[in-house]
């Protein structure tokens, strides 16, 4: 009978095609979104205009990270060691972002300078080493052979500021690992992890002008990849920002989408798709200010979107007067600040920073290709002796730490509520699972499957949204091997949620059989993206870890304003209304539910409808608290992005199950 069971998992209905279907609906939105903005932004043909598009899109991406953290904190930045190099200096420097965070960094100081002098905020990609790797180690001695001051900081979760979070296997993560971690603590709390980003190199350039030897007034910021991503939020975000050159990061979203794969939480901020938000808004908003956009032609993200982009906003430094403000540099190279780049964006600060004339430009250009400076050891680069910031200071708190720590304040604050289930929690619910939803007819297909061990077996599809199916399997005790659909069924009907649907019943199938003798029609849902409407892989990836398709999808429903999450517990809710067709009357009980994270989407439906009982079907002490789960550290990632909800542990902390 096993075997019967596993041809069940693997039948594959010929009704319709649709593992596209979710992708392409969502794609389809996105690119009403782009195609939106980019016609509000060729409706600018002012000064005025433009300046009022900047504040629009600098308080919406504001409001999609939570707005930024107080900055009224001391420093409290220390030098720990000082390393002399051939014709420059490195101080080792400590100072604290926010009370108890650490960042490290590295001062480099040239020997030949003015004695106030430019400098430049160097924001580090994804690296492991972060600021003491040997790779930007030497971008940064170009600056420094020009006579720039530079300032290079770990970034969170690279270099010395690991969390110290662990994976499934109890390895310690990093970079990527451990921001899509913390990115999902930060969404859980209506923030983006973008907000503390910017406030580490805000509070670097705090850092800058509090030192003697710098020119306040003419400081720049650079940095690849991640580093890029974090010097266009600054053009963005810190007016301080006299010159920037962000490199292998700017590009068109809606080119990216199409051509590319998963980018981390920081860099994706909530809802601004949806506002017709693209790269465009990155630079306009730096206006009239020198700025250069460097790009290697064999990126993964597209060369095309890069100058599509540039191009597009090159009249905004025209109508401003600064024809020659924004420039772009590229190099034939996969991703990567090259030498070639960094040296571009040096002559570029050199130019605009330390006011050299073209004899000057000229000369460092000579020098740049007879000769480098010879780097330092990298471990000499480290500030503190242990090497993680976490076990040398007692008192250093992470974002994860950061988290529990909100989301204790939180959960008090739903306590002093009346209950839960307010009617601002309320309110929220359904806008998010509501909002942007077509309802049109569920016209459902079945197909005859015959019993198996007595229970007889449908297989039917409906529509949830226009473009979008779902399906599942109908089970009931039944003797008639031919599952003829004559006579009463049962007036109860059991809904259940797990991951794979109805391509995994082996493990359930007890409990199928249990459900149905106990009177029980049954019902394994497939919601969007799931079982048979799986999309393909993305790059060989698993579909329910991080960086694969689901997680691709999740993302771009949050960039729009929405979620998987809210989209799937609407599937659930539609799973209800086509329960009920099966009824002549409409009159039925129906139970939910659902399994591991998948008890999330069960949970919040039956607070919509409160027709629908979500019950567990694991045994309580098996169950966990969403904020507990989170401050775990989110181990295990199977299915972590399909349950995201940004902001709901403002309303709700459901009770889940973990995976065995």
């Amino acid at each position: 009978m096993i075997d019967s069971i596993r041809e069940l998992e693997r039948y594959i209905c010929s009704l319709y095609e649709t593992k596209d279907q979710l992708s392409r609906h969502i794609y389809q939105r996105a690119d009403r979104a782009f195609e939106a903005g980019d016609a509000a932004r060729d409706r600018i043909d002012s000064p005025e205009q433009l300046a009022a598009r900047r504040q629009a899109m600098r308080m919406a991406f504001m409001k999609s990270m939570g707005g930024l953290p107080v900055s009224d904190a001391s420093l409290n930045a220390s030098v720990t060691n000082v390393i002399v190099g051939e014709g420059y200096s490195v101080e080792n420097i400590v100072f604290e972002a926010r009370p108890h965070e650490y960042v490290t960094g590295n001062l480099y100081l040239p020997e030949e300078r003015a004695e106030v002098a430019s400098a430049v905020l160097f924001l580090n990609g994804h690296e492991e080493e972060g600021k003491h790797g040997l790779y930007y180690h030497e971008v940064c001695l170009r600056m420094v052979q020009a006579g720039l001051i530079v300032f290079s900081i770990d970034p969170i979760g690279q270099g010395e500021r690991l969390s110290l979070l662990r994976n499934a296997e109890g390895q310690e993560v990093w970079g990527t690992g451990e921001h899509q971690r913390l990115g999902v603590q930060c969404y859980a709390l209506g923030q983006g992890l973008a907000r503390y980003f910017i406030h580490d190199a805000m509070r670097a350039v705090d850092y800058l002008v509090s030192r003697p030897e710098v020119d306040r007034t003419r400081i720049g910021v650079t940095g690849n990849s991640g580093g890029g991503l974090q010097t266009a939020m600054m053009m963005v975000c810190d007016e301080r920002i006299a010159a920037a050159a962000p490199a292998t990061f700017i590009m068109n979203r809606q080119q990216y989408m199409y051509a590319g794969g998963v980018q981390d939480a920081e860099q994706i901020w909530q809802g601004l798709s949806g506002l017709g938000f693209d790269h465009e808004d990155l630079l306009l908003a730096f206006a009239p200010k020198p700025l250069l956009v460097c790009a290697a032609t064999y990126d993964f993200f597209p060369i095309e979107a890069t100058r599509r982009t540039v191009e597009r906003c090159r009249r905004f430094w025209e109508m401003l007067g600064t024809e020659k403000g924004l420039r772009l540099v590229e190099d034939q190279s996969v991703h990567r600040y090259t030498d070639n780049l960094a040296i571009a964006a040096t002559e570029f600060f050199a130019e605009h920073l330390l006011g050299c004339n073209e004899t000057e430009l000229e000369a460092y250009r000579n020098r740049a290709r007879q000769s480098k400076l010879a780097p330092i050891n990298p471990e000499l680069l480290k500030c503190i002796s242990g090497g993680q910031v976490k076990r040398e200071y007692a008192d250093a708190r992470t974002l994860s730490d950061t988290f529990a720590i909100q989301a204790a304040e939180l959960a008090r604050a739903r306590a002093s509520a009346v209950n839960e289930q307010s009617p601002a929690a309320e309110e929220w619910l359904k806008n998010i699972v509501l909002k942007d939803r077509e309802l049109c007819p569920l016209n459902p297909r079945f197909v005859q499957l015959g019993s198996f061990e007595g229970v007889g077996t449908q297989y039917a599809l409906w529509w949830s949204q226009p473009g979008v199916m779902n399906s599942g399997y109908l089970f009931r005790a039944s003797d008639d091997t031919d599952n003829s659909t004559g006579g009463d069924p049962t007036s109860t009907i059991a809904i259940a949620l797990w991951p794979g649907g109805t391509t995994q019943l082996t493990e359930r199938w007890d409990w199928i059989r249990s459900m149905c003798a106990s009177g029980r029609q049954v019902l394994v849902l497939n919601v969007s993206g799931e079982g048979p409407h799986e999309p393909g892989l993305l790059y060989g990836r698993p579909n329910d870890h991080f960086f694969g398709m689901m997680h691709k999808l999740a993302d771009e429903l949050i960039w729009l304003g929405d979620s998987l999450a809210a989209l799937r517990v609407y599937d659930v809710l539609r799973a209800a209304n086509f329960a009920a067709t099966l009824y002549e009357t409409g009159d039925c009980r129906i139970e939910l539910y659902g399994v591991g994270l998948f008890r999330v989407y069960t949970e919040l439906a039956a607070r919509l409808d409160t027709n629908l009982l979500s019950k567990p079907l694991f045994d309580a002490d098996e169950s966990i608290r969403m904020s507990e789960w989170l401050a775990q550290g989110i181990a295990d990632e199977r299915d972590v992005m399909s349950v995201v909800l940004p902001g709901i542990l403002h309303h709700y902390d459901l009770q889940i199950d973990q995976y065995e």
